[in-house]
C-alpha cells in the first residue's frame, strides 16, 4: 500500500469562464478585422506595433550576429539530433497495398498535410528548444509551409536566439507576434499571411483555451497543461540526482507537477533532504520552490508493480526511470510522454538536446495519447480497387449489410454492381 511522505495540495477547479470569454472575443476580432485586430491586441498586451509582424531576412541575419559562435554550434547540434530522430521515425510510417482476398486491394497513403503554424512561447525563458521541435519536425514530415510565430519580449522583438533557431530549422515565414491573437491569425489569416493547416506549441492557459476553441477549423497537437515529471527510484539511486532532476522541472512554473516514487522510506527521506539542501541554493528558487511546496509529492510502495500502477495511474509527461532494473518498467509502463531510463539520461536531455520532441501529453493525456512527431503531420489515408470478380464478391455481402440497416439505397448501390458483373 503506497505510503504518501509528502501530498501536492488539492487545488480548487479554476473558472474558466473569463478566460474562455477573452479568448473567444480575441478570435472574433482577429477573423473578422485581419491585421487590424492583432495589431490592435499586440499594442494592448505586447507593447509591439512594428510595421511588419512579418520578420525579414535582415532582421535574420541581424539575429544571427548577436549570438556567440559556441551558441550557434549548439544549435546546430541539437537541430541535427532532433532532424535525425525525426527523419528515423519518418522512414517507419509506410505507404502499403495488399490484396485481401482475389482482385480485391486496399491500400494506405502517408500524406503530410500542406501547411503549419508552429507556435513558440516567450514567457519567462526564451525557449529556443521550442522552436527546434516544432519547425523541424513538420519539415521532415514533409510539410511544404511551416509558418513560425513568438512573441516579443518587452515590446522589444523576440529573443535573437529563438529568431534564428526558427530560421535554420527551416521555418518558411516567421512572425513577431505572440498568445491568442497569434494563434487567431494563423488559423484566419491576414495581410501577407495565409491560413494553415495546423497550429502546434505550448503555451499559458489563453494559448491552450485558443487552440481549444480553434480546433475544428484546424488541427492541434495536444492541449498541454503546467508540466510534468515523475521519478521511479529505488535504493541503487543517487538522491543528489534525483533531487536535481526534480527541481529541474519546478523552475519551468510555479504550477509545474513533481513525484517521487520511491521503493523504500529511506531512499524517499534523503532525497527530500537533499532537495531541500539544493533549494537553498538554486538559482531559481522563487518559482521552483513554490512548484515543489504546492505540487510536489513523494510516495512509497511496496514493490515495481506497484510503482508501475502509480504511474500509469498518474500518467506524467516526463517518466524517469532510476532503478536497477529500469528495463523492467521500459517493458511495463504505458501511459507516459516521455521515458528516460537509468541515471543516464535525464529530462533536461530530452527538453533540448538528445532528439525526441518535448511537446507531450500533460493532465492524464499520455493515457490515450503520445507527444508531437512526424505522425502529427501526416494523414493516412486509405484507397481501395478492385476487379469485377472481387467487386461481385464483395457487392453481394454488402447488399445485405445494408439492408439489415435499412439502408436500402446503398443496398441498391451494390445490387447494380450484383446485376452487372454477375
Amino acid at each position: 500500500m503506497a505510503l504518501y511522505l509528502k501530498e501536492a495540495k488539492e487545488k480548487p477547479v479554476e473558472d474558466l469562464t473569463a478566460v474562455r470569454e477573452t479568448v473567444r472575443s480575441i478570435i472574433d476580432k482577429v477573423r473578422v478585422e485581419g491585421e487590424a485586430g492583432v495589431r490592435y491586441y499586440s499594442e494592448k498586451f505586447d507593447s509591439w506595433a512594428p510595421e511588419s509582424f512579418k520578420i525579414s531576412q535582415d532582421e535574420i541575419a541581424a539575429a544571427k550576429s548577436k549570438l556567440p559562435a559556441s551558441m550557434i554550434e549548439d544549435i546546430e547540434f541539437c537541430q541535427n539530433q532532433i532532424r535525425d530522430f525525426a527523419g528515423e521515425q519518418m522512414k517507419r510510417l509506410v505507404d502499403f497495398e495488399v490484396e485481401t482476398i482475389p482482385g480485391v486491394h486496399l491500400g494506405q497513403k502517408i500524406i503530410p498535410v500542406a501547411s503549419n503554424g508552429s507556435y513558440v512561447p516567450g514567457g519567462r525563458y526564451p525557449m529556443l528548444a521550442s522552436a527546434h521541435m516544432t519547425v523541424i519536425t513538420p519539415k521532415v514530415a514533409g510539410v511544404k509551409r511551416v509558418v513560425a510565430c513568438s512573441p516579443p519580449v518587452k515590446g522589444e522583438g523576440m529573443y535573437p536566439a529563438t529568431l534564428y533557431s526558427m530560421a535554420a530549422g527551416g521555418a518558411d515565414e516567421i512572425y513577431c507576434m505572440g498568445g491568442v491573437h497569434a494563434l487567431a491569425a494563423l488559423v484566419y489569416g491576414m495581410e501577407g499571411l495565409e491560413p494553415v493547416d495546423m497550429i502546434v506549441g505550448a503555451g499559458n492557459k489563453f494559448v491552450a483555451e485558443a487552440k481549444r476553441q480553434l480546433f475544428g477549423d484546424v488541427g492541434i497537437d495536444l492541449l498541454a497543461g503546467p508540466t510534468e515529471i515523475l521519478v521511479i527510484a529505488d535504493d541503487e539511486a543517487d538522491p543528489v540526482v534525483v533531487a536535481a532532476d526534480i527541481l529541474g522541472q519546478a523552475e519551468h512554473d510555479p504550477n509545474a507537477r513533481q513525484s517521487l516514487v520511491a521503493l523504500s522510506k529511506g531512499f524517499a527521506e534523503k532525497v527530500m533532504a537533499e532537495l531541500d539542501k539544493q533549494l537553498a541554493v538554486l538559482p531559481t528558487k522563487d518559482v521552483a520552490e513554490v512548484a515543489w511546496r504546492d505540487n510536489g509529492e513523494v510516495v512509497v510502495v511496496d514493490s515495481r508493480e506497484e510503482a508501475v500502477a502509480y504511474s500509469d495511474k498518474w500518467a506524467p509527461e516526463h517518466l524517469e526511470v532510476q532503478t536497477a532494473d529500469w528495463r523492467y518498467y521500459l517493458d511495463n509502463c504505458t501511459n507516459y510522454g516521455s521515458l528516460f531510463c537509468g541515471e543516464e539520461t535525464t529530462v533536461a536531455y530530452g527538453d533540448k538536446t538528445i532528439g525526441t520532441n518535448h511537446v507531450l501529453p500533460t493532465m492524464g493525456a499520455a493515457r490515450y495519447t503520445g507527444g508531437l512527431s512526424v505522425g502529427k503531420f501526416v494523414k493516412t489515408v486509405t484507397y481501395q480497387y478492385a476487379d469485377r470478380a472481387g467487386s461481385h464478391r464483395i457487392a453481394e455481402v454488402c447488399e445485405r449489410a445494408c439492408n439489415y440497416e435499412n439502408m436500402l439505397a446503398h443496398g441498391l448501390s451494390c445490387k447494380v454492381r450484383v446485376n452487372k458483373y454477375a
